[in-house]
């Protein structure tokens, strides 16, 4: 088998705790498949489908941003393939070189996010309730209830804790952080625990929201899922809120992000939260507590490399110049509100028969052109678009993108968005890991696919 250049473990759902689903690994291509791993079960998701419509917002179509246990969502070491069952209630060991399952342990309860392989050891949440540490071969090393009591109730035809943990787990130099709760009347929890014996160190609860999907972590933040609802954003060191979800607080506060809503997929630049799609298909940017735009278009995935974004929409890949783009975008934003405070001053001066109507008058009409000039500009920042038949995940390796489509993977080049690459797979593909020369490709009907050079 021939080795990716860079070879290097995929410790997390999408590689790492920002959730970038980038690596500097090169697959070398073509590709075949060196072997399939079918379940007898396929996932049980969690929630299976959307609401039809935002009847509020008056969004039709709505898509489905509750996806994160539709596939068996894989982490790897240079020797094994991890994944946890929604299914079987298990936490799977695969052989990286032939897919044979090497071990399995069970917890009480369906185990939805992948796990998060740190410091040689495996840490996974369940809807029992429990944080796990497991060693990668397969023992128990800590078991740890976050849940407040163990009280159970039932769930998705199943005995689950009432604050089943369905964020992953997150650790950073010794810590371990996760989220134990989906019913903010019942009090959804939030804490941070040693990495080493699950002891806890801090826990914050809330009550607007749930915690529900991957957790984001930089070196200061703790970014919390809240399904449709915005991200919460908590401090590191002893699990402050930062911001508020829109809405959620009296006013006066200070609130996280605009009424774009939540999304299914979310990744860091620095501590700077990117999450969509949004309300209307709008994919937002959000520094600090500002609203901001970043792109609007029908998105689904975003990936962040250097000085260019990667947008993945139902049918379209292509690549933004995002530093010239924002750098555009405050001058619009500049120019629009200097052109509306000149308008505005421009109807006075009419009323009252100013003989500086003129020089007004064209100053608006400057700064009109110049939105016109700035709008040519910002759509020359997408260096290239593309077809793109494969809208369900996105990883970027190397200088190859590669998309998760239905019943097939696809492999793009970032020089020109050129197909370069195409396999066949065993349902929707949810999930792209890429791990030590191998391409892991997970599907809704369970099947983990491996891919290795020719």
């Amino acid at each position: 088998m021939g080795l990716g250049v860079c070879a290097a473990d995929w410790p997390t759902y999408r590689a790492d705790a920002s959730r970038s689903g980038v690596t500097t690994e090169q697959l070398a291509l073509p590709m075949k498949q060196a072997w399939v791993h079918q379940p007898l079960h396929a996932p049980r998701p969690a929630w299976r489908g959307p609401a039809k419509r935002d009847p509020y917002n008056k969004v039709e179509n709505m898509k489905n941003r509750q996806l994160f246990d539709h596939a068996f969502h894989v982490v790897a070491d240079a020797k094994s393939v991890y994944f946890g069952s929604s299914a079987d209630d298990q936490v799977h060991c695969l052989d990286g070189a032939t897919g044979k399952e090497s071990w399995s342990f069970f917890t009480e309860g369906p185990v939805r996010l992948a796990p998060t392989l740190h410091g040689g050891n495996l840490f996974v949440g369940s809807d029992d309730g429990h944080a796990y540490c497991i060693s990668t071969e397969g023992k128990l090393i800590w078991r740890q209830r976050l849940a407040p009591s163990n009280y159970r109730i039932a769930g998705n035809n199943r005995i689950i804790s009432a604050w089943p943990v369905r964020t992953g787990i997150l650790v950073d130099d010794g810590v371990a952080y996760a989220g134990s709760g989906m019913f903010p009347s019942e009090k959804v929890h939030v804490l941070a625990f040693s990495a080493t014996d699950g002891k806890e160190l801090w826990r914050i609860t809330q009550t607007d929201v749930p915690a529900q999907g991957y957790l984001l972590m930089s070196k200061t933040r703790l970014y919390v899922p809240a399904g449709r609802d915005n991200p919460v954003v908590l401090n590191r060191a002893d699990g402050e809120r930062l911001y508020e979800v829109a809405g959620a607080r009296s006013r006066g506060e200070k609130y996280f992000a605009s009424s774009q809503g939540g999304g299914g997929d979310a990744t860091l630049d620095g501590d700077t939260l990117v999450f969509g799609p949004g309300r209307k298909g709008r994919m937002a940017l959000v520094p600090g507590g500002k609203r901001d735009a970043f792109a609007v278009f029908s998105g689904n995935h975003m990936i962040i490399s250097a000085e260019k974004s990667y947008l993945h929409a139902d049918r379209e890949l292509s690549v933004l110049d995002r530093v010239r783009y924002l750098k555009l975008e405050g001058e619009r934003k500049q120019v629009d509100a200097d052109r509306k405070t000149d308008g505005a001053l421009l109807s006075k001066l009419r009323k009252q028969k100013s003989l500086d109507v003129p020089v007004v008058l064209e100053k608006v009409t400057v700064g009109g052109r110049r939105l016109d000039e700035i709008s040519a500009a910002m759509k020359a920042c997408f260096l290239w678009r593309v077809d793109c038949a494969q809208p369900h995940s996105l990883v970027l390796a190397g200088n190859t993108l590669f998309a998760g489509g239905n019943n097939e993977v696809a492999a793009y080049s970032t020089s020109d968005g050129k197909q370069i690459w195409t396999a066949k797979v065993n349902g929707v593909a949810f999930g792209i890991t890429v791990a030590h020369g191998r391409l892991l490709v997970s599907t809704d009907k369970g099947a983990i696919h491996c891919f290795t050079a020719k």
